[in-house]
């Protein structure tokens, strides 16, 4: 019988604040926290990485074993999370995590060649946590893995004998996939007969995620959509067939934001703060962002947001092709971001086309990102795909209604201003189909002729800023998951 409160361990490779590179860090700082504020006994575990170690000098050992896949022993450490009592588990092995340079990258931004025996050994932390070797007054009902690099705890808690928690993998991105040679399996102490197609093999190699989503019992995505999504060719990745043949036990749950920090009533990073109900001191972010990027001091041109990385998969050229259009009819831009070099060269050109017009920032801020939320009219997000996104949440929370492809979790988190949604009232931003320049064009056209109607402009604004995208809905959804589960 399930537990009310099941004992958690949820595995990650980063999580906010201890270290970040993308979402899943925001994902895996977030989430647990808001399990824990509901009473959930939940510990992350997580590598001891240089920034981990020095943000929780007074880590305790928790337990000890010996490290299957190189000398010496691994020391798993207990600490808490920064400014919090949210518990977290360090997997100290220092020849494998307390290095210079990225979790997964060194210093020069090569791969780490040994990453199939460091996440190994993650995974394999993960695994021997909940299983019988693990002799400690804590053991996790279940274990919570995310993304590939925690894909191989499944596997080894199959293949052991003794205790065996369920696992629940979730699928943050599926295009990292945590791909290495067959040579391997023994390297890992698995079986050579988990290398198969009903197993770890993939395309002749071993994959970390296809272990997780094959041996786990539960598969979750980060928005419902993003789950039918990856079943199909289009996005499955390779995936799409073993996805759909475990349908059954996967499912989508909707990543939150924090509504403390975003939010323009108590943003410290405004210059002027307003809400729903005092819109006026929206304008006022509007022309100080124009006047602090050098933009037209045009209180009546429509400004366009791009936050985003600057690469083939955020849509960036369709972006490139809507600016060097909609430029020349009156409309500004401000982008923030950095990735290729090449797209970031022609966005710095057309910059200098338009200067008025165009503002193109190079690089991450994190306060220019909520004066730019704050200061556009609205925010362009072109993206190929986007397992959840979370810009478009801070959007609607701004009041700076998204514009953006409907794919993965913008469908989820936006709502279409089609006349039957304006007409409702529940409109939030703008939605279009066809990853194509003339369908990208057209919907920021439709956003711009509405923008134009103030009456419409500010329900659109409003229904917006009104939705709920704390992450306690997400945790109560990934509790419900937690509790169905028989342990």
């Amino acid at each position: 019988m399930t537990p009310a409160s099941p004992k958690i361990l949820f595995a990650t490779s980063e999580a906010h604040p201890l270290i970040k590179t993308g979402g899943l860090a925001d994902v895996s700082g977030a989430l647990p926290a808001a399990l824990h504020a509901l009473g959930v006994d939940i510990k992350i575990l997580i590598p001891g990485y240089p920034a981990v170690l020095t943000q929780c000098p007074h880590a305790t050992l928790f337990a000890q074993l010996p490290n299957p896949f190189a000398p010496g022993r691994v020391e798993i450490l207990e600490s808490r999370m920064p400014e919090s009592t949210l518990p977290v588990l360090i997997v100290r092995y220092d020849a494998f995590f307390n290095r210079e340079g990225g979790p997964y990258q060194q210093v020069g931004g090569d791969d780490w060649l040994d990453n199939v025996l460091r996440f190994g050994l993650l995974s394999y932390v993960a695994a021997w946590l909940g299983s019988s070797g693990n002799a400690s007054a804590w053991q996790p009902d279940l274990i919570h893995c995310n993304d590939w690099q925690t894909g191989l705890a499944p596997a080894y808690l199959r293949f052991w004998p003794g205790r065996k928690p369920p696992v629940i993998m979730t699928i943050h991105n599926l295009a990292y996939q945590g791909v290495f040679g067959p040579e391997s399996i023994p390297l890992l102490q698995l079986p050579a007969e988990s290398f198969k197609m009903q197993g770890l093999e993939y395309y002749g190699n071993l994959s970390f995620l296809k272990a997780g989503v094959f041996y786990a019992d539960r598969i979750t995505t980060v928005s419902p959509t993003y789950a039918r999504e990856i079943q199909h060719e289009t996005l499955g990745f390779g995936m799409q067939g073993l996805l759909h043949e475990r349908r059954a036990v996967l499912s989508g749950i909707l990543n939150g934001i924090d509504m403390q920090e975003w939010d323009p009533q108590r943003d410290p990073h405004l210059p002027h703060r307003y809400s729903a109900k005092q819109l006026g001191n929206k304008a006022k972010n509007k022309a100080a962002l124009q006047q602090e990027l050098g933009l037209a001091l045009d209180a009546h041109a429509p400004l366009v947001a791009i936050i985003s990385r600057i690469t083939y998969q955020k849509g960036s050229y369709l972006a490139l092709g809507v600016m060097h259009d909609l430029a020349r009819e009156g409309v500004q831009f401000a982008l923030l971001g950095m990735g290729e070099t090449a797209i970031e060269l022609a966005f710095a050109n057309l910059a200098l086309e338009h200067p008025d017009r165009i503002s193109v920032t190079i690089g991450y801020a994190e306060d220019m990102s909520h004066r730019i939320e704050a200061g556009a009219d609205m925010f362009l997000m072109p993206s190929h795909y986007e397992p959840c996104g979370l810009n478009q949440m801070y959007s609607q929370r701004y009041g700076t209604p998204p514009i953006a492809h409907a794919t993965g979790g913008l469908v989820d988190t936006i709502v279409n201003a089609t006349p039957t949604h304006l007409a409702s009232g529940d409109a939030t931003g703008f939605l279009f189909r066809e990853m194509t320049r003339p369908a990208c064009n057209e919907a920021v056209r439709r956003a711009v002729r509405l923008y134009r109607d103030p009456q419409v402009w500010q329900q659109l604004q409003s229904a917006g800023m009104q939705r709920d995208f704390s992450w306690q809905n997400s945790a109560l959804e990934y509790l419900k998951l937690y509790r169905s589960l028989p342990i």
